[in-house]
């Protein structure tokens, strides 16, 4: 490999039209979260490391950069972990891309992968009571069309 080919700009390129808009055939909403996520990496690194996008290399990309940026995203951007996780996803998928572009990188793939997860907390689903229920369905007001409309009685259902 060559040096301009262990900067990112290219993988980058080949990922955004080559495998995201041909291979993979992704949505819009894809392609824009993953756009997203990598504006703000490389602004990220821009702002920390003083590197410019066009100069950053690949290896510059380390373990201690993706976690330090994730963290970043949550403490001063304010992200929560799900849209944390959702970021990690998309710099995983172009690692998993790279790795088939440039199998001398694999060893920096395989610990960008070993990322986990990060853990969230679940909301509880909350239920009605029947009585809470038959309140709820006894509110619309069925000598109305808009209150007969789209209402149903429990009794509807035995």
């Amino acid at each position: 490999m060559t040096a301009s080919s262990s900067l990112i700009a290219p993988h980058l390129h080949a990922f955004f039209t080559t495998y995201l808009g041909q291979h993979k055939r992704a949505s819009p909403q894809t392609v824009a979260s993953c756009r997203d996520t990598f504006r703000l990496l490389l602004l990220f690194i821009k702002d920390t490391k003083q590197i410019e996008p066009s100069a950053l290399s690949l290896t510059e990309l380390d373990v201690p950069t993706i976690l330090a940026f994730l963290t970043h995203l949550e403490q001063h951007r304010g992200n929560t972990v799900r849209s944390r996780n959702i970021r990690l996803s998309a710099i995983r998928s172009f690692f998993r891309f790279v790795a088939l572009r440039d199998p001398e990188r694999v060893d920096l793939v395989t610990r960008i992968l070993a990322i986990p997860v990060k853990r969230q907390d679940k909301k509880l689903i909350g239920y009605l009571t029947r009585e809470e229920i038959e309140a709820i369905l006894t509110v619309p007001d069925r000598s109305t069309w808009v209150g007969r409309r789209g209402s149903c009685s429990p009794a509807d259902h035995v």
